[in-house]
């Protein structure tokens, strides 16, 4: 394996990426819950509390079976499915799992063609089945709840004025489920649905909160809470959580405006080992494969790698603000 050359090397990994990346977007693909959507959509326009209760019921018989398995075999399947859900995708738990298998027998088969033994390979890839599609979720959602927080304000502010010219704070829902973009509006418009079909205000405002999982979000179901069973105006009160909610992000804004030489920083420096490994394998792979085939380039590698994670996770906590 010494005499590895760059273009084989560099082509194994491209076509490995490849095929995780196609993998991942195929698994978690929305084509094949189309006639579920729409089931759900029909659903969601009957008004009656019979039909509303039926739903859930009818959405796990459409299921797959290995959703089915997979909830047996997980200890508390639920957190998953409310992680996936709060993607915005309707990405399952079978899909899911599919993923991780994928991205496990890649992670595996690529150190085996390296020249790593497989009681080397084994562990390396079942770290990459569980840590990659976990993180590829776990960037989905920070999209959308970026998305979300940045037009939250708005819909507030569409809510204050709805609420000053006479109508129901239902009707001021439907109107930011109509004219606020999504995230947004896709959440209030299923909040309307939900009291159309008869929930209460209240139960459906904590449902959505549990399934956005933002604090912007939590402070407005607080604050309707509380002015449903104090009283008061309400449009003043979210008009001052719009001033709130807005202050805040300015804040945040700035934080990673002063934060971002750091954050820089350590992208720079922890990218440079992998970027001095591609190019010292092009100019001389033998020397470098040393690394790779001997138990002592093992164990540098495994130090190496440690020492590596331990600084940027210090790095990512100093430069991470709770507000």
């Amino acid at each position: 394996m010494g005499a590895l050359a760059g273009g084989p090397f560099l082509l194994t990994l491209g076509l490995a990426s490849a095929l995780v990346f196609g993998c991942l977007a195929l698994a978690f693909s929305d084509g094949g819950d189309q006639r579920l959507k729409k089931r759900a959509a029909r659903l969601a326009t009957r008004r009656t509390r019979g039909e509303a209760q039926a739903a859930p019921s009818l959405r796990r018989a459409a299921e797959g079976g290995l959703d089915t398995v997979i909830r047996r075999l997980l200890p508390r399947p639920e957190l998953l499915r409310q992680r996936l859900a709060r993607t915005g995708r309707s990405w399952g738990l079978g899909g899911y799992a599919i993923a991780c298998l994928v991205v496990a027998l890649i992670g595996m088969l690529v150190p085996l063609i390296l020249g790593l033994s497989l009681k080397a390979a084994l562990p390396l890839g079942i770290v990459a089945g569980l840590w990659l599609p976990h993180l590829f979720v776990g960037r989905a959602i920070s999209r959308r709840l970026n998305r979300f927080e940045a037009l939250f304000p708005e819909a507030i502010g569409l809510m204050v004025r709805g609420l000053r010219s006479g109508l129901p704070i239902t009707e001021s829902f439907q109107v930011v489920g109509r004219e606020i973009a999504n995230p947004v509006g896709e959440e209030f418009r299923r909040i309307s649905d939900q009291i159309r079909l008869g929930q209460p205000v209240e139960q459906a405002l904590w449902e959505a909160a549990r399934r956005i999982g933002t604090p912007e979000f939590n402070f407005l179901v607080v604050t309707m809470v509380v002015q449903r069973e104090t009283g008061g105006n309400l449009a003043e009160t979210l008009e001052n959580l719009d001033q709130m909610l807005r202050r805040r992000r300015q804040m945040k804004l700035k934080i990673k405006a002063m934060s971002a030489e750091a954050r820089a920083s350590a992208m720079i420096i922890g990218s440079l080992p992998f970027i001095m490994f591609v190019l010292m394998m092009l100019v001389n792979s033998s020397y470098v494969m040393t690394l790779v085939t001997t138990h002592a380039g093992n164990l540098l590698l495994a130090a190496g790698l440690t020492s590596m994670t331990i600084g940027c996770l210090v790095i990512a906590k100093m430069v991470r603000f709770e507000i």
